[in-house]
């Protein structure tokens, strides 16, 4: 995708031109801006999931100046630019006479250069923080998740989906006031390396770290990927160990696993790259071990989300060939439909999830998917509601832009986006609420199905009341402890969990829910 919209960054630059105002030394940077707004402006009009023209976001883009300068408006009045600072004109140029983004992007640039030239605010904030309130602005007329990104977030942004370059290792004081390892990726080479949490880190490259802060220890232990750092540590009981540790790429850890009470509870805090990875390794542990958990409990409490092939490769270890997610919208290349494959890591074996009203995104389509697929049993409460995707390009000067594009449609052709899911077990209305859940389940009976149905059986675009009432009967909380003894119970007694199923989904897959046999 990012190649793509470094593809049509070349296409931008056609049409009429204004002549952009040259920069003063250490002024705004109107080049740059002229550059980052035509590209957006290319990049935005024909994706944006509900039409809008160039015209219209430029000018959404230039009330950013008065988020700067409250005294400065910005607008296009009988076919003119205008700008105005305390009712004085300070500018007006006729209108670019088509929907060429370079020519707006060039109107644009000349309107902010003479707002910079006027305005102390605007010049205070720089010409990041103009190109910044020109999107600002712009997305606020658009959806909540579009935004632009500012070239040294984009880059701590991109380290954070793909791992940055070390040995997988983070510092702390020890209660001592000693420098310890913090947190240590498993998959990083300091822990290949044998170095464990809570280990004395007693020098990096020859020098002690005793008396140092922790910062510094920090930048002497980062490098260029390829070389190596020297550590010498030792474990609480034993003695100290030198090992020449490389530096290389280490993917953020997000997946955690532990055997609990006979099932395998696997908490997935993000979908970053390696997250599939990391989630089937312990499975297949599990399953080659002498004794296999009775199910598999799938924590996506509090998961924010991120990138959705990694929550559909999960889900493909999960389930059987089929559906698991598509998306629609007005670009031919927003509309999709991912799918599993055959095979499963655990076949048989039950699986519950756990989500509470801070599951989102990418983590609301792995619930979904398993839900509908009638694959698992999903304890908590409703969800967030992010069923939007967001394609994104990177801008002149490392700028990163993220434009809403499509909407998410569960299996069963539901949108995520403002619905989020409903669980088939609520744990937050309360304890009583529960237990009279878990006995009907006992008899075979799901006391939620008719608001299961209802929930699934719903089309985009959902009229808000529609939508609030969905939500209201299993209400957004913050998850508890009472969903993992959900969990348990569940797996401690077939009967329940599979009542608590939904029928197995079988195409046309925009259908309803099937009654149950």
């Amino acid at each position: 995708m990012r190649g793509f919209g470094l593809l049509l960054l070349f296409l931008a630059f056609a049409g009429p031109a204004y002549a952009t105002p040259a920069a003063p030394v250490g002024g705004f940077d109107a080049a740059l801006a002229e550059q980052v707004y035509a590209a957006a402006l290319s990049f935005i009009a024909p994706r944006a999931l509900e039409p809008v023209t160039v015209p219209q976001l430029t000018v959404w883009g230039l009330r950013g100046l008065t988020a700067l300068d409250p005294d400065l408006t910005a607008a296009l009045r009988s076919g003119r630019l205008v700008l105005r600072r305390r009712q004085v004109v300070l500018l007006s140029l006729p209108a670019p006479i088509d929907e060429s983004p370079r020519a707006w992007a060039q109107a644009a640039t000349i309107l902010a250069t003479a707002a910079w030239n006027a305005a102390p605010d605007v010049r205070r904030a720089g010409t990041e923080g103009v190109i910044q309130a020109f999107f600002d602005e712009m997305f606020d007329h658009l959806d909540p998740y579009s935004r632009y990104v500012r070239p040294r977030a984009a880059a701590e942004d991109e380290a954070a989906r793909d791992g940055g370059v070390g040995i997988g290792l983070r510092l702390a004081r020890g209660k001592s006031g000693a420098v310890v390892a913090g947190r240590v990726n498993p998959d990083g080479p300091a822990a290949r390396a044998g170095v464990r949490p809570g280990d004395a880190i007693l020098a990096i490259d020859g020098a002690p770290t005793a008396g140092q802060h922790l910062a510094g220890l920090a930048r002497r232990i980062a490098g260029a990927e390829g070389s190596s750092v020297r550590l010498r540590w030792r474990a609480s009981r034993g003695r100290a160990r030198d090992g020449e540790i490389p530096r290389v790429v280490v993917p953020p850890r997000t997946v955690y696993s532990e055997q609990l009470a006979g099932m395998l509870l696997i908490r997935i805090t993000r979908f970053n790259r390696g997250t599939a990875t990391g989630f089937a390794a312990p499975i297949e542990q599990a399953l080659a071990g002498p004794t296999a958990p009775d199910g598999i409990v799938l924590d996506l409490r509090g998961d924010p989300g991120g990138l959705l092939d990694e929550a559909v490769t999960v889900a493909d270890g999960l389930l059987g060939a089929g559906v698991v997610v598509r998306t629609e919208g007005r670009d031919p290349k927003a509309s999709a439909i991912w799918r599993s494959t055959p095979g499963e890591l655990a076949a048989g074996l039950p699986v519950v999830v756990l989500v509470d009203g801070r599951t989102a995104s990418a983590a609301e389509i792995l619930a979904g998917a398993l839900a509908d697929r009638g694959r698992a049993v999903v304890v908590g409460s409703a969800t967030f509601g992010k069923g939007l995707v967001q394609t994104f390009t990177r801008l002149p000067g490392g700028g990163e832009l993220f434009v809403t594009w499509s909407r998410v449609l569960a299996p069963r052709g539901w949108p995520l986006q403002g619905l989020g899911v409903m669980p088939q077990i609520c744990t937050s209305l309360g304890v009583p609420a529960v237990e009279r859940d878990l006995a009907a389940l006992d008899r075979g009976e799901q006391p939620l199905y008719a608001d299961l149905v209802r929930a699934r059986t719903l089309r985009a675009p959902v009229p808000p009341a529609e939508m609030m009432a969905v939500r209201g009967t299993c209400p957004p909380a913050v998850g508890q402890e009472l969903d993992l003894e959900v969990a348990h119970y569940l797996i401690e007694h077939p009967a329940a969990y599979a009542a608590a199923l939904l029928p197995p989904l079988r195409e046309p897959l925009s259908g309803p829910i099937a009654a149950p046999p």
